[in-house]
């Protein structure tokens, strides 16, 4: 302690603390939460001895606009209050910003230490903001998206895309007869995304094998943004008059199209992947045939909670690709997922058994990375 510490009574452990402090709360720069619960919600995410180990995780993600990116944030932190004493800090730029999200996880490197799990739309800027945590051994697991060749991130929590576009074409093809003939347009939000890609080609697919009468258009760019996917499909919608359907890969999409048969009375077959509320009331309502979910909460639950337990336990994290799973919502089902989605409380208790047989039995939700798709 110096002399004009001494002189204001000002302990050097405070002045330390206070510039703690302003950093972290400027690193969080949009979204933020902190978590506590009780000691039975510490049992039921299964942290063992070191389960009141003060704990500082980050979850970044890709925007903080989008339904998907939301329950993902919602599944990390339901896992962060399950476990307890853990401060979560969860930060997404507003809309999808590269650059602004690296300097996000760059300000969780240094205000979260004790794991990271990462989401992002813009996997190449991420390599060496990935390996500069590593290097700090921060524990990371990806999320949404695989890590970057380059890196060393060793688990990636993510659903099989090629499931989930295959699950969108069995869905499609109950509506249409064996021999029918027209147009189907396909639309992809972010044409150079991966996991995108291979939605659109599994979707394609089976529309090729089991109506080969058909014509596909497309994939057509539709943009991720919601005013922007709007007016895309508003110009795709009418560039194609005579097309008996429109399908897209993305979490907008069922949001749109159901608008557009509103404003302007036609009516076509539309379904879309990922569960925004209006893309659910829309297949209640039946401007959707279905939705094909990733299941996103799951997987910001199922990251998070592996990194605080091998945090706290001291075990390594699997290595591997993670697949929580693809639900198909539908007329047979939407009432309940409805119900589902009301809030964090009412999603949390849905997943509970989920969460519980998924973590019973890791092995078999383990494969490869490289087995990703």
């Amino acid at each position: 302690m110096t002399a004009e510490q001494r002189r204001r009574g000002l302990p050097r452990r405070h002045r330390t603390f206070t510039v703690l402090s302003i950093l972290t709360v400027s690193a969080v720069m949009l979204t933020a939460c902190s978590s506590g619960s009780s000691s039975d919600s510490k049992d039921a995410a299964g942290t063992g001895g070191g389960k009141d180990k003060p704990l500082r995780m980050g979850f970044i993600y890709a925007t903080s606009t989008q339904n998907p990116f939301q329950e993902m944030a919602f599944g990390a932190k339901a896992a962060a209050e399950q476990a307890g004493n853990v401060t979560l800090n969860s930060a997404a730029p507003v809309g999808v910003n590269g650059p602004a999200q690296v300097q996000l996880f760059q300000s969780a490197i240094r205000n979260s230490p004790d794991g990271i799990a990462l989401e992002t739309l813009t996997p190449d800027l991420f390599v060496r903001p990935l390996n500069q945590a590593t290097e700090q051994n921060i524990p990371l697991a990806a999320v949404d998206t695989a890590a970057p060749p380059g890196t060393k991130v060793d688990l990636y929590v993510g659903n099989s895309n090629t499931e989930l576009g295959t699950a969108l074409g069995n869905e499609f093809i109950k509506h249409v007869p064996a021999d029918a003939k027209g147009e189907v347009v396909i639309g992809n939000d972010i044409p150079g995304l991966q996991l995108l890609v291979q939605r659109a080609d599994a979707l394609i697919a089976v529309i090729k094998k089991e109506r080969p009468g058909l014509t596909i258009s497309g994939p057509y760019d539709t943009k991720s943004e919601p005013t922007d996917n709007f007016n895309a499909w508003q110009g795709v919608v009418k560039a194609h008059p005579k097309a008996i359907a429109f399908l897209g890969v993305g979490g907008q999409d069922g949001v749109s199209l159901p608008l557009i048969q509103q404003q302007t009375g036609r009516k076509f077959l539309a379904g879309s992947a990922d569960i925004p509320p209006e893309a659910l009331k829309a297949v209640k309502d039946g401007y959707l045939f279905a939705l094909s979910s990733p299941e996103h909460w799951l997987k910001g639950y199922v990251a998070m909670r592996l990194l605080i337990e091998s945090k706290r336990t001291g075990k390594p994290m699997p290595s591997g690709w993670w697949n929580p799973g693809t639900l198909v919502v539908n007329k047979d089902n939407v009432d309940e997922i409805i119900k589902r989605q009301t809030d964090e409380v009412t999603r949390a208790a849905y997943f509970k058994t989920v969460v519980y047989k998924q973590f019973a039995d890791q092995a078999s939700f383990i494969k490869p990375i490289g087995q990703a798709n």
